[in-house]
């Protein structure tokens, strides 16, 4: 494995761990299992439902081109905006 890929997978799990940690360090009745690391990165570890998953992966009216992952941490792509941008420029 590469060193680019060791330093991947030791940021990703370090922002995992950062999440859980957010969580934890709360009192059990304000755990929301949602939120920033460090104030940055977003978490989500509620479990994902469909309307969750298309928001943040097909929502072609969301100007963001780059949405919170539904479930777990980080960004995503949201697709419906990206072939609305693609369209745009091609049209």
């Amino acid at each position: 494995m590469t060193k680019l890929r060791w330093l991947v997978k030791i940021v990703a799990l370090g922002l995992l761990l950062g999440a859980i940690r957010e969580e934890t360090n709360k009192a059990e009745e304000d755990r929301t299992w949602n939120g920033l690391v460090g104030g940055i990165v977003p978490y989500d570890f509620r479990p994902p439902t469909f309307d969750k998953l298309k928001d943040a992966l097909w929502a072609p009216g969301d100007e963001r081109l780059i949405t919170p992952h539904p479930w777990g941490v980080g960004w995503t792509i949201n697709v419906g905006r990206l072939v609305r941008v693609l369209q745009g420029l091609r049209g």
